[in-house]
């Protein structure tokens, strides 16, 4: 395992400006009014922004193995009366308390195998990293992981009040990090992938409370890994990719869930279709293969096709991509691009399948009241200078039916999260994302007109504290005080 110094300086020399926000783990701050950089709170944003991601990627001089094994840390930004209150908590699981105890790594994770001798190593569980996504119920904030349970926290100071079973999870019962909510009914669907001698997806159906109502099974064709999935229209549609999981290697942890997969182009991609109603399937099929992470929406169109706008990769180098991602200094090329899939569900047939931009993008977002219906935005992030060791530098809002595009840029050295889309009362609403500036060693909320990204901020919130590079967030609204 590669050694990490503390030195910020030390570990970025000769690495993109990007690596010093990783540089050190995250420090806990707040709660703590956010000053104002330029522009001004609108005045309507009466709610809270939660941010999650990897906010400490070594411990005691020693890096994970992958991105995805850091631990989880939750950024809250608090809006109303027109200011901002911020704060940082580190997901409080059982692994990272075990951890921080004995100042070294001890459980497996999605890139490393468990640690002493052999037959300490045999069934040992992963680390819950509550590292993922984040859902915002009304009374809790679920901190998602791939893998396991989700953690429950308290919605305004982030405290930790332990694993959910949101009413009938098992204990170590996968719980996906991409969860789809409804926009009209309120119902929230979510997968877990269960591996085995005969893997599959247990499906979940929770009413707006996150109490799961109602679950399903779909067997999938391999030990493989899905990372996502879209609502569209009456139907949850899967994608699943040429990726094979060797279970030998796990089993007696030799390797880590990374390193035990394998690109398998002859298998293709296999679509499958799934009834939302009565969580059953509709269809399966197999197309041409490809990699993909994340899913920026679906829906039904008014000729029945089933359409998914996501981020297309060749293959799956991507992971590799993410694995040295935390050295600060990535080699492996790793090419993300906007993709809309047409597919006929009933005649189990691809229609299209074809680039939406020849940007490189990642993180696809759609406004939530969109979630499962037709869109005319995208939103996502890109990279204006196409290197292999950079990291995304701007904010796209594309229309995927005229192939309109609206970009804003960031000044060099300045690298934004993904995007999260809030309402407004009146108009298109607003573009949230956080901000590392890797000249000034500070992170930054920024805030964006989400029919104008271009113009810029309308306003800048100072973070006390560098906030490393996340994966996914949520917004959830509270009334305002005048209503």
């Amino acid at each position: 395992m590669p050694t990490l110094t503390h030195d910020r300086d030390a570990f970025s020399q000769g690495k993109p400006l990007w690596s010093r926000g990783i540089a050190q783990p995250a420090v806990e701050f707040g709660p703590i009014p956010l000053s104002v950089i330029a522009g001004q709170v609108p005045a309507d944003l009466h709610g809270s922004l939660y941010r999650n991601g990897a906010g400490q990627l070594e411990r005691a001089g020693q890096l994970v193995d992958h991105w995805f094994d850091g631990d989880g840390g939750i950024l809250a930004i608090h809006f109303s009366q027109g200011g901002a209150t911020g704060l940082y908590r580190y997901v409080q699981t059982q692994g990272l308390q075990a951890e921080a105890a004995a100042n070294r790594y001890l459980y497996p994770g999605y890139g490393k195998p468990a640690a002493g001798p052999f037959w300490q190593r045999l069934g040992t569980q992963p680390k819950n990293a509550a590292n993922t996504s984040v859902l915002a119920l009304p009374d809790k904030l679920l901190a998602l992981w791939e893998a396991g349970n989700p953690h429950a926290l308290d919605l305004d100071t982030l405290d930790t009040v332990g694993l959910d079973d949101l009413g009938s999870l098992s204990p170590h019962q996968p719980y996906s990090a991409h969860p789809k909510r409804d926009p009209q009914t309120g119902d929230i669907y979510n997968f877990g992938v269960v591996l085995g001698r005969r893997s599959y997806i247990q499906l979940y159906r929770s009413d707006g409370t996150g109490q799961i109502r109602q679950q399903g099974q779909i067997p999938l064709p391999r030990t493989t890994l899905v990372h996502d999935f879209v609502l569209a229209g009456p139907y949850l549609v899967f994608l699943v990719p040429p990726v094979v999981l060797s279970l030998w290697p796990i089993l007696f942890q030799n390797k880590g869930f990374s390193d035990a997969m394998g690109w398998r182009p002859q298998y293709g991609t296999q679509v499958i279709v799934v009834d939302r109603q009565t969580l059953e399937e509709v269809s399966r099929f197999e197309t041409d293969p490809w990699f993909q992470w994340h899913m920026g929406n679906g829906y039904q169109g008014a000729d029945g096709a089933v359409v998914i706008d996501y981020s297309r990769y060749d293959n799956f180098d991507t992971n590799q991509w993410l694995k040295e991602f935390v050295t600060g200094h990535p080699t492996t090329p790793a090419t993300g691009r906007l993709f809309r899939l047409r597919l006929d569900a009933i005649a189990s047939n691809i229609l299209s399948n074809e680039p939406l931009s020849d940007l490189e993008g990642e993180f696809p977002i759609v406004p939530p009241h969109a979630v499962g219906h037709p869109h005319d935005a995208l939103f996502f992030c890109h990279k204006s200078q196409p290197k292999t060791e950079e990291y995304f530098d701007g904010i796209g809002r594309l229309d995927p039916n005229s192939g309109a595009l609206d970009l804003m840029t960031f000044a060099q050295g300045c690298y934004p999260s993904e995007p999260t889309y809030v309402a407004k009362a009146q108009g298109s609403g607003w573009i949230l994302t956080v901000v590392f500036d890797g000249h000034r060693d500070q992170s930054t909320l920024q805030i964006l007109s989400a029919d104008n990204l271009a113009a810029g901020p309308v306003c800048v919130l100072a973070l006390p504290e560098v906030i490393p590079f996340g994966f996914h967030g949520t917004w959830q609204s509270k009334p305002s005080s005048n209503s």
